[in-house]
């Protein structure tokens, strides 16, 4: 976002604001041949849960699972693919198509091998493999990530190379979602081994590494997988994840050429520290784009306060989103305020400046206004109420929380904030088991429909305990819209009502700089968990 740019503008303009303002910064894959290995070092600044995709929506288990396992389609990568967009391409799938609005037929790629290594020591997918997976996906209890594939009816396996999706309703993202970094095709014999999928040892899949040894709160270590079905790749032969907690020694050890991506979440550089970074390490690869991921209030909305629209406006009205930009180490000022659907997801987020007046009084911080929101609603004096959140998300998260607990006490609310362990929380409280309202970051997908899920009456992650007959209806309607532009005018009217009622409350998202080394060749950084998708066809030029 231009320095020049005011809020007002910001407000007005929305996500196309930020497009038409960014300076971006490229490192283009010069035409070479790419280069064979070498090994890709990273950081992440928290390990796993553990390695059932099955069991946990943490991005932190999802992350090195994308460099082991493979999708029936996925994300394409590569220097020329825009941060933001979701181009599909196949994955484990050679060509799919729909048949009526119900079926989906795929043809898979055959000679497909699993890792050569017990218990499946090299043998070939099948189709009888991708339907068990998403079978497993669907019906084991207590799957999190379910909901991403709720409208499936049956799976089919008609021949060795054919699967075969039959939907309960109609679901225009059904493509979409299969491109979830969730979804990956597991193997029935590690499960049949290992009881689940939790330990290191059961991570055996067709992709384009192979899980080699675990250090748990140190490293994660993959090699690359020669059998690998797309030929030629991956380029480089090994990747390491180092598990590091303290930014401040991650930067450090960035600077020291220990580490070939920007150290933080989405291999990114933050803006606080990009001057060094380029005066330190010439020819730095970076390029600006909006994360999908910011915070998110969900309420009690059954309960007090929170019945009472004027208090969860209130709520809204005394936080300021330019704050937390302005004091996020990653943004420094520049990002976007998120409605409904994540700005990041451009084509299918409402620019603020298109919502009803209520909902674009939500993002012009007033304080005042909110105490006079909370007068009207019977509390003249203000209220105290209960806050979970975790610290699992970073440093720069909490920075968030303290902006929004100062903001709120402007407007004469008192924030008890409880914190919680990561894997804790991630369990619990963003499934609905907490006392008042939580804060909590939202951004695990990729697809915009998946940002609808919280506000579908009987859904785990409908926190706030949504029950809106029009909402849903409309949340229906969009879905069995198979025309993106008629598709599109039901996502905005959507997000237009969503903004009136304030059944979730919604942070911003800042703009990031991803980063890399001047001798990483055809990368492009991008929204979403799937690091190995994008690595796999990057190479060193050293």
């Amino acid at each position: 976002m231009n320095q020049t740019m005011t809020r007002r503008d910001v407000l007005k303009l929305g996500g196309a604001a930020l497009a038409a303002s960014q300076l971006v910064s490229l490192q283009s894959a010069e035409a070479q041949t790419p280069k064979r290995g070498g090994t890709f070092r990273l950081r992440s600044h928290v390990a796993p849960v553990h390695f059932d995709p099955h069991a946990t929506i943490a991005f932190s288990t999802m992350i090195p699972l994308s460099l082991a396992y493979s999708r029936l389609v996925k994300v394409k990568a590569g220097s020329s693919v825009v941060p933001g967009t979701q181009p599909i391409e196949g994955d484990l799938a050679e060509s799919w198509e729909r048949q009526g609005d119900t079926v989906y037929v795929f043809k898979l790629r055959k000679g497909v091998r699993w890792h050569n290594k017990p218990p499946l020591n090299g043998r070939e997918l099948t189709a009888e493999d991708v339907r068990y997976a998403y079978d497993r996906f669907i019906n084991i209890k207590g799957n999190p990530n379910k909901t991403i594939l709720g409208m499936v009816d049956k799976i089919e396996a008609p021949d060795k190379y054919t699967v075969k999706f039959t939907l309960s309703e109609p679901n225009a993202w059904f493509i979409d979602r299969l491109a979830s970094t969730a979804t990956w095709i597991i193997a029935k014999e590690c499960v049949d081994q290992h009881g689940d999928l939790k330990k290191p040892e059961s991570v055996v899949g067709t992709g384009p590494w192979m899980l080699k040894s675990y250090e748990p709160n140190v490293r994660i270590s993959f090699v690359r997988n020669p059998n690998y079905f797309v030929s030629g790749l991956p380029y480089v032969d090994n990747v390491e994840i180092l598990l590091s907690q303290d930014p401040a020694a991650g930067f450090a050890a960035f600077l020291a050429g220990e580490f070939d991506f920007g150290p933080e979440y989405g291999m990114v550089v933050r803006r606080s520290d990009l001057d060094i970074a380029q005066n330190r390490i010439k020819g730095l690869g970076t390029r600006d784009y909006i994360v999908v991921f910011g915070g998110i209030t969900a309420m009690k909305i059954d309960q007090e306060p929170f019945k009472d629209v004027r208090v969860r406006r209130a709520f809204a009205m005394a936080q300021s989103w330019q704050e937390v930009l302005e004091t996020n180490a990653w943004s420094q000022g520049k990002g976007l305020p998120n409605p409904l659907v994540p700005a990041a997801l451009k084509e299918w987020s409402i620019p603020i400046g298109q919502l009803p007046q209520e909902g674009r009084r939500l993002y012009e911080f007033d304080p005042a206004g909110a105490k006079k929101l909370l007068a009207e609603a019977g509390f003249p004096n203000g209220l105290k109420v209960p806050i979970e959140t975790t610290p699992g998300y970073g440093p720069d998260w909490m920075d968030a929380v303290q902006v929004a607990l100062r903001n709120w006490k402007q407007a004469g609310i008192e924030g008890d904030l409880k914190l919680k362990e990561y894997g804790a929380f991630v369990s619990t409280a963003i499934f609905g088991k907490f006392d008042k309202m939580i804060l909590t970051l939202r951004g695990a997908t990729t697809d915009p429909d998946n940002y609808f899920v919280p506000f579908m009456p009987g859904e785990p992650l409908n926190a706030s305990g949504v029950n809106d007959p029009k909402l849903t209806e409309m949340i229906k309607l969009q879905r069995r819209t198979f025309d993106d532009k008629k598709r599109r005018e039901v996502l905005f009217e959507i997000q237009r009502y969503a903004s009136q009622q304030v059944y979730y409350g919604y942070g911003p998202s800042v703009s990031a700089v991803g980063a890399w080394m001047p001798y990483v060749k055809n990368f492009s950084p991008n929204i979403g968990h799937d690091y190995g998708g994008r690595l796999m066809v990057a190479w060193l030029d050293k």
